[in-house]
């Protein structure tokens, strides 16, 4: 079964909002979330792949450690997962989850309803006793969509709570634990906080790969709002914050130069040098993940690490 949520003109219409806010103001930013056309996604899957890219395979081998773990310390009836895309590690968890036999409902969550569809027949096909019910829908708008009823854990995994800025992340939070009833449960996947040479590295592939990913931020403004950004005239700048303990992804104009965004209705005067933030991927301290969830209601269970230490599952209670 799938819901969709989402209203047709969902996409072209929250791009341009997003677009006149963020590129009209100072600093120039734009949101994430339009990196993942197919071109964009495609890119990000290589980019998982990639010998400096830690995350992916750190996640993946605590779950493959911990996932009938995580399964009994939840007592989750109900698996909900944000962002699932093909909810490929996720697989790791339902194994457990219904090798116990306690689950009988999980609930994709994603954007991309072509994908989330595809996923969701592969795992109805896989898992022939598990109801799934996949809802095409975006994580910051529609949580109080989620199921109801049951012992429920949202799986909110890839570390993609570190694209959240501050603010964002405590309201997203808030909003996730509002939605919960006492014992309902996040597992959340964060990266740690490292190296700077090593998280330096882990966007800046010698490949080249994470650069195009960054850059395709501008293909897809030409493509859906028909502008006329000049790639060749953007450099990818990634760069470790250490005060705000995050990588900070930014395209700078080589040159001056002026873009015009037809479909928003924008034109922007770039002077060379000037950069347009695209993407933020906050580390933390497990310190820091717990206070985060505590501060939202959410009490921890468990940590679990990979063993380098490169990267947490936490699990927290309502």
């Amino acid at each position: 079964m799938v819901s969709v949520l989402l209203d047709p003109d969902w996409a072209s219409g929250s791009l341009v909002d997003d677009v006149r806010r963020g590129l009209a103001s100072h600093p120039r930013t734009l949101p994430p979330k339009w990196l993942y056309d197919d071109v964009g996604s495609g890119l990000f899957d290589e980019i998982t792949r990639l010998p400096e890219y830690y995350p992916f395979a750190a996640e993946r081998s605590i779950l493959e450690a911990h996932a009938d773990e995580i399964a009994a310390a939840s007592h989750a009836t109900t698996l909900v997962e944000l962002g699932s895309g093909t909810s490929e590690k996720t697989r790791l968890l339902l194994d457990a989850f219904t090798g116990s036999g306690q689950l009988t409902r999980f609930t994709p969550v994603d954007v991309s309803e072509g994908t989330l569809r595809d996923a969701a027949l592969q795992l109805a096909e896989r898992y022939p006793g598990l109801a799934v019910e996949a809802v095409v829908g975006d994580f910051t708008l529609h949580l109080a969509e989620l199921p109801r009823g049951g012992r429920r854990m949202v799986a909110f995994l890839g570390g993609t709570i570190g694209n959240l800025y501050l603010e964002e992340r405590r309201a997203f939070l808030g909003a996730l634990a509002d939605v919960l009833e006492p014992g309902d449960s996040v597992l959340l996947g964060t990266d740690l906080v490292k190296s700077a040479d090593r998280l330096i590295a882990a966007y800046d592939d010698e490949a080249g790969v994470t650069e195009q990913f960054v850059l395709n931020a501008l293909r897809v403004l030409n493509r859906e709002l028909d502008a006329d950004f000049d790639l060749d005239g953007f450099s990818y700048i990634p760069f470790w914050d250490a005060h705000m303990e995050r990588m900070d992804l930014r395209l700078r104009s080589e040159m001056p130069q002026r873009v015009s965004i037809p479909g928003a209705d924008l034109v922007l005067d770039l002077a060379s040098g000037e950069e347009i933030r695209v993407e933020i991927s906050t580390k933390f301290r497990v310190s820091t993940v717990a206070a985060e969830l505590e501060a939202a209601g959410l009490g921890v269970t468990r940590v679990w690490t990979d063993d380098p230490g490169d990267f947490a599952l936490t699990l927290a209670t309502k």
